[in-house]
């Protein structure tokens, strides 16, 4: 690409990820290599995982993320480790110029939780070669973040079926 930017997906309602994804897939239609680096997402049966070995080589989707959920009160030497080795590979994957979109998903989250600290992901987007798109995924942006995005769209939750008990379905949200 020409010309890259960065993008934001933040907020309290569902589709963040969704959206980066949908991205993702629209790129590599027009064959774009892109590459997704899942912060504490360690679920290894997801859709998205599964589909991606369909569209390899442009579509790569690595997991940083033990399995399960964490607690940001209780966080392990394990995830501090992961999320740093997730950050190290964005760096290489950008320093390599061998993708044309990056996508950080949850990496906001990861900040906040005190998993990686702002200032690295801050000097990830202004390193980043022009030409790469960023995309970062996850509730809780940093305001310092959104300032630098070219793009920012928060996602808010009105009305969400888990209210009613309703869990996280195959082919939905996993």
């Amino acid at each position: 690409m020409e010309s890259g930017l960065v993008q934001v997906y933040t907020g309290n309602g569902k589709g963040k990820t969704t959206a980066a994804l949908r991205l993702a897939l629209r790129a590599v239609g027009h064959s774009l290599k892109v590459l997704v680096i899942q912060f504490m997402k360690g679920y290894s049966n997801s859709g998205e995982l599964k589909s991606s070995k369909e569209l390899h080589p442009y579509l790569t989707i690595k997991r940083v993320g033990q399995e399960g959920f964490i607690s940001k009160s209780d966080l392990s030497p394990v995830d501090l480790k992961l999320a740093e080795e997730g950050l190290l590979l964005a760096k290489k994957a950008l320093e390599s110029e061998s993708y044309d979109v990056v996508i950080l998903d949850e990496i906001n989250v990861a900040i906040d939780y005190g998993l990686i600290l702002l200032s690295d992901v801050l000097n990830l987007i202004d390193s980043r070669p022009k030409t790469v798109e960023l995309i970062l995924t996850g509730r809780n942006a940093n305001p310092e973040i959104l300032e630098r995005a070219d793009l920012v769209t928060e996602m808010v939750e009105r009305k969400h079926y888990y209210e009613k008990g309703i869990k996280a379905r195959k082919g939905i949200e996993m």
